[in-house]
């Protein structure tokens, strides 16, 4: 724990059954798992975020905007649901709680726990197939389609990072918010077979579903079990695509608009001005996101202030990384000239089918002003504890001296990547029992990508805590700053130590996975309805 958050009031607790209650009931609650990725993705319950306690700092701000929100945190027995829910409280969140018996309490009281992670979205687009029969096609009759030639458009519904990755042939790239708003221009003729793919079933269901639900004349179906169905049938992939959609049309734009429409306005979507807007932000009572749905290219040019990014098809898939608190309120933005547009309406049918509260902001919005530039992490201020820094150059010069030992609590995929040679690998949770078992006399210096993960690590630390009174030194720019200095990465993995468990690996995302781990998240995927009937705690519907 940080000097900070040491506490000697007991913290209370809170019982499952209020979690579950308020997730029926649609009152605000936030369920936090304090542990890393990789053992939250064997087993949580349905609406519990990971918030790991190596990294409550990166993530709170944004995932809790209001601080006075409902939090309750829990772990497994490892110990870290306390110092997260001190760290918290450090942060200025008042309302913060354990679970009552943790993980375990969770179980014993009869309620469902789920594997993977983004479980929600891909729990709710397995019962959207289930209740909407959404079309879908195998990977050999695409491939024989694709191989006579026939007249049929593939739309790949992921972020463009990873179609660029692994595609299928003669795939494009329309990410699944923009399908919509671009379908009408990519195939134009009715006679026109529309797939969509993701790389596992979520976005290519979701996708599917929004042509369907906005009334294309065309033929359309998903590939079913998106690449992972293509390679499992012994199928080869594109890499290194940059097949991106077109420009819309006026025509085609007007089209995506009245559909969009009139499918949010099924949904239940909300529609709000500046006026409102501002009033929800004054409301202390709720947890306000407020969300831009465009392309990351698009909100750099220039978004509303205090409106986040998050490309629509991935605020759909992966909601649990961008809201923190079920039951709290959304807004999107779409069209800087005027809020709204076909991408947020889409977005917004889904979320709101989802079971959140949802509206498109719309009409004259030119009173709000505007921004450019990336979205950027909302980080609360650095810990003033006095760490001393250390420039790279005087860092080389320490470690070839033996006199030093880096220690990277980076992201595992970042540290295999590339690292200062010799780093030790460590979480930050775990980055003082790391610490101890250093050569005596070996100071430590602490890196990460840009450093801002160390300025608040550093603060774990009083000066008790280490042989000699001496907190770790800080990399001045972190591993960038040795980057920048002209010193070399390296990729070798001795210090790497066991398996990481900070982070999942995901088996639908890049190339060498295992025929096994694609067939198993498939098969876990398919469960996943028979897991939401018996839960009950969803509040889905379809329209």
């Amino acid at each position: 724990m940080t000097a900070a958050v040491t506490a000697t009031a007991p913290l209370a607790t809170r019982s499952p059954a209020d979690i579950r209650r308020a997730w029926i009931e649609r009152d605000e609650v936030a369920l936090l798992d304090a542990r890393e990725e990789g053992p939250y993705s064997l087993s949580h319950p349905l609406f519990a975020v990971s918030v790991p306690l190596s990294r409550v700092e990166l993530l709170a701000y944004d995932l809790l905007p209001r601080h006075d929100v409902p939090i309750t945190v829990y772990d497994d027995g490892e110990g870290y649901a306390e110092p997260a829910a001190r760290r918290l409280q450090a942060l200025g969140y008042g309302d913060v709680t354990l679970l009552e018996g943790g993980l375990a309490g969770w179980i014993a009281a009869g309620f469902e726990v789920y594997r993977d992670v983004n479980v929600p979205s891909k729990a709710f687009g397995e019962w959207i197939e289930h209740h909407r029969h959404t079309p879908s096609l195998p990977a050999a009759e695409v491939k024989a389609l694709l191989d006579a030639k026939a007249d049929l458009v593939i739309l790949d519904a992921r972020r463009f990072e990873e179609y660029r990755t692994m595609s299928i042939p003669g795939g494009i790239s329309v990410p699944g918010a923009e399908l919509v708003k671009r379908v009408h221009d990519i195939a134009p003729n009715p006679e026109t077979l529309v797939v969509v793919n993701c790389a596992g079933r979520t976005r290519s269901i979701i996708g599917t579903q929004s042509l369907v639900n906005a009334g294309i004349p065309n033929r359309v179906a998903a590939l079913r079990n998106g690449t992972i169905g293509w390679t499992l049938a012994g199928l080869t992939l594109d890499s290194g695509r940059e097949g991106r959609f077109p420009e819309v049309s006026a025509d085609g734009d007007a089209a995506g608009r009245r559909a969009a429409r009139a499918v949010a306005d099924r949904a239940g979507v909300g529609r709000i001005d500046a006026k409102t807007l501002d009033r929800f932000r004054g409301d202390e009572r709720r947890t306000l996101h407020l969300f831009d749905v465009r392309t990351p290219e698009e909100y750099e040019a220039g978004h509303l202030p205090g409106f986040r990014h998050a490309a629509g098809g991935q605020l759909i898939q992966a909601t649990d990384e961008y809201v923190g608190v079920r039951g709290a309120r959304i807004v999107l933005a779409d069209d800087p000239a005027g809020g709204g547009g076909p991408r947020a309406d889409m977005t917004a049918s889904w979320l709101s089918q989802l079971g959140w509260e949802v509206h498109v902001l719309e009409g004259d919005v030119s009173a709000l002003g505007s921004e450019s530039g990336p979205d950027r992490r909302r980080l609360p201020p650095e810990p003033e504890v006095g760490a001393e820094t250390i420039a790279p150059r005087d860092l080389l010069a320490l470690l070839e001296n033996g006199e030093a030992a880096v220690i990277d609590i980076t992201r595992s995929p970042r540290y295999r990547a590339g690292h200062i040679p010799g780093a030790y690998f460590s979480t930050r949770a775990r980055l003082a029992g790391t610490i101890a078992r250093l050569p005596k006399g070996v100071r430590p210096v602490l890196t990460c990508g840009d450093g801002t993960l160390t300025r608040y690590a550093v603060a774990d630390f009083t000066l008790s805590h280490l042989s000699g009174g001496q907190r770790p030194l800080l990399l001045a720019g972190g591993t960038k700053g040795w980057v920048a200095a002209g010193l070399p990465l390296s990729t070798d993995l001795d210090r790497l130590g066991g398996e990481p468990d900070d982070v999942y690996k995901r088996p639908y995302e890049g190339t060498d996975n295992s025929a096994a781990a694609m067939q198993g998240y498939i098969d876990w995927e398919l469960e996943l309805v028979d897991q939401l009937k018996r839960d009950g705690a969803h509040n889905f519907h379809v329209i």
